[in-house]
């Protein structure tokens, strides 16, 4: 795809969040559209953000689990980044004015204290890992319907990220059994949504496995200083305003956000 293109489209959704309208998926005009053009689309929208003050902190993996491939009829894991203004504080009020269509799931993030790069090992990552933590994530996809999009729509669209909110962090996680994590997700106090860490690529650590494999391909690692949602464990429910969202994860402290209008 030439670079003018990829311009083009990155701007158009960049315009698209600003303005919270939803727009016709891209790839229906573009039959050569290829995984690559998508990241590549992907890193111009996140350079307009940084232009605009923005500063990337984190990044997520999404489709990890099953029920959230098949509720989105896609067929892989795939990354997005996450910068300083999409977080929404523990305990805080996450307005739904400027939003599309959100839905929120249910994560475990990993802080990472040294780089992982490329083909790397489940121990690699506990020894890269300074702590972890439960966490939701917002998401708000800029595509007409939130529904059945192609993998090259989706990550151009930043892997429909918008905001996330992180728990209390643990550090000696080690003694966590990280792939066996019961997990609850509750609105205004009733469970909505229950799941299991396993759901997040059979275990959160090997989908941080997977995402140092995605990077490399593009030439990029896990950089120090960053934090890492591995994934959700449910299909995502839709927000609405009045709801108090939190989430129990087995062994983690707990972590909730109010949704306003």
């Amino acid at each position: 795809m030439e670079k003018a293109l990829i311009q083009k489209i990155a701007n158009t959704l960049h315009d698209a969040r600003l303005s919270a309208h939803s727009l016709p998926q891209f790839s229906k005009d573009l039959p050569d559209f290829k995984r690559q053009d998508a990241y590549s689309i992907q890193e111009e929208g996140i350079r307009l953000r940084e232009a605009a003050g923005e500063k990337v902190i984190g990044l997520k993996m999404g489709l990890t689990s099953e029920g959230k491939r098949k509720q989105m009829n896609l067929d892989a894991p795939l990354y997005g980044v996450l910068t300083d203004r999409m977080q929404v504080q523990n305990g805080g009020n996450y307005k739904l004015t400027g939003s599309i269509h959100p839905k929120i799931e249910p994560e475990v993030a990993f802080y990472i204290k040294s780089e992982l790069k490329g083909k790397i090992s489940r121990e690699d990552v506990l020894n890269a890992t300074d702590s972890v933590c439960a966490a939701l994530e917002i998401l708000d996809s800029r595509y007409d319907g939130f529904k059945y999009f192609s993998m090259e729509d989706v990550i151009s669209d930043n892997s429909s990220s918008s905001h996330y909110i992180l728990g209390p962090k643990i550090s000696d996680f080690r003694k966590i059994d990280l792939a066996n994590l019961r997990m609850q997700m509750k609105v205004n106090g009733e469970t909505k949504m229950e799941g299991n860490s396993k759901e997040i690529s059979d275990d959160p650590v090997i989908s941080v496995i997977q995402l140092a494999e995605l990077l490399a391909l593009r030439g990029k690692s896990i950089p120090a200083g960053c934090f890492v949602l591995a994934g959700a464990a449910t299909a995502a429910i839709s927000l609405e305003p009045g709801m108090t969202v939190s989430l129990e994860v087995e062994s983690l402290p707990h972590l909730s956000v109010s949704i306003k209008d």
